[in-house]
């Protein structure tokens, strides 16, 4: 017979802890955070925020895919980038109260643990490791944006994709990746090309070069890394600054 007791609720502590930005804090900081917190849903399709809008709260999302960009007057989109769970966003509203400098909007069924400022703010008076960590991310938040926008200004598509690729496989490997690992790309082509600044034909192009020179392997649903070979081809194109 199938159990049908209801699962617990997980600890908010807990659940924050998963937040590379709140990792580090002790539990109690973590408790203060989670208790002024209030529960956030989002449907496929739903705007989270939009550029120009009052930026009083940071969202930590615990499921689904957000997409933050920016537009223009003549309806053309930069994608900044897309979120999943263990990602924030709204947290520069944390520091300077200003308005959002982005859209963001949910592209599957999200949702977060919405923190209002006044409260966070509350909190960091009170645990000065939460300013710093704060202060840390978005440290590398910068940095992370510096090289996005480098790939952008100063490489051909071809690099821009490697470099993706390094970025990327960094980021769940850390500074020293196996020199062979799967990587699974939550984004479509169509996305991809935003985030590139490219049309989906010359992406989809470059992937496939990439796949015959040997750097990409498509392997049960996911990209097999050949992050020697990435390297090798980058450095023959001149790339500089690889993770």
């Amino acid at each position: 017979m199938r159990d049908e007791r209801k699962k617990p609720d997980p600890d908010p502590a807990e659940a924050l802890a998963a937040f590379p930005l709140f990792a580090q804090l002790d539990r109690e900081t973590r408790a203060g955070l989670a208790a002024v917190g209030r529960p956030g849903i989002w449907a496929a399709g739903a705007q989270l925020f939009q550029r120009g809008d009052e930026g009083g709260h940071m969202i930590a999302l615990t499921e689904g895919r957000v997409r933050l960009s920016v537009g223009s007057a003549l309806g053309r989109e930069l994608v900044i980038g897309h979120l999943s769970a263990g990602d924030v966003l709204g947290e520069l509203a944390m520091i300077d109260g200003q308005r959002r400098s982005a859209d963001a909007r949910a592209e599957a069924p999200t949702r977060g643990i919405v923190i209002g400022r006044v409260a966070f703010l509350r909190v960091a008076s009170a645990q000065a490791e939460l300013g710093l960590a704060l202060a840390r991310h978005l440290s590398e938040l910068l940095r992370n944006t510096n090289y996005q926008m480098e790939s952008i200004a100063l490489y051909e598509l071809k690099l821009r994709v490697i470099r993706f690729f390094l970025f990327s496989l960094r980021q769940i490997h850390g500074d020293d990746p196996p020199d062979r690992a799967a990587i699974r790309v939550e984004l479509n082509q169509s996305e991809l090309s935003a985030v590139l600044g490219a049309s989906r034909p010359k992406v989809n192009r470059v992937l496939q070069d990439l796949i015959a020179a040997g750097a990409l392997e498509r392997q049960d649903g996911t990209l097999l890394c050949n992050v020697v070979r990435l390297r090798q081809l980058a450095a023959i194109d001149g790339a500089v600054d690889l993770p």
